[in-house]
């Protein structure tokens, strides 16, 4: 995939490579430790995980088998995730996941440009749509994915690490 380019000087989106299982480790659990109540994992759960468990999920995310991780990037630092995944029961819907910006990266474009890079890998899997979940609350991730075309479907579900909150789903046509 090539890189992505936006309004940022330097920023660009490019796919994780396979080696990087290190990289992973540590934007995720940046993530899970600064945004608890956006994702279904839980950062005390998964900062023991041994690096077998980092390099497994990086190989899942690497493979010719599709699914992808990408990474918003500014003068070789990685400051923002995202997943997109396939749907093994429904090889027509994709999802996104683990969508995150490093607090001082947001307001810049880098979430946009991220959601855009795994709507392109979407589209190349020929996938009809893309799923994902947001915690309702989240405004301003709530205002991106509908500036990106994202519709809330009505569905709420409970939080799968805080069942006290509800995730709304949202879907985007292909």
């Amino acid at each position: 995939m090539p890189s992505i380019s936006f309004h940022s000087p330097g920023v660009r989106i490019r796919e994780l490579e396979r080696d990087e299982w290190a990289l992973f480790r540590k934007l995720r659990l940046c993530a899970l430790a600064e945004s608890p109540r956006a994702f279904a994992r839980r950062f005390v759960d998964k900062r023991g995980q041994p690096d077998a468990h980092w390099i497994r999920l990086t190989e899942s995310v690497t493979s010719p088998a599709g699914q992808t991780m990408l990474l918003a990037e500014e003068d070789g630092r990685s400051f923002g995730l995202v997943f997109g995944l396939l749907d093994r029961e429904h090889p027509e819907t994709g999802h996104v996941g683990g969508m995150w910006v490093k607090p001082e990266g947001r307001r810049r474009g880098a979430g946009e440009a991220l959601l855009r890079a795994v709507i392109d890998w979407a589209r190349s899997r020929t996938l009809e749509q893309l799923e994902l979940q947001v915690t309702e609350g989240n405004e301003p991730a709530i205002r991106l994915y509908e500036r990106i075309g994202f519709t809330d479907t009505g569905r709420r579900d409970a939080h799968a690490a805080n069942p006290n909150l509800r995730v709304i789903q949202m879907i985007l046509t292909l």
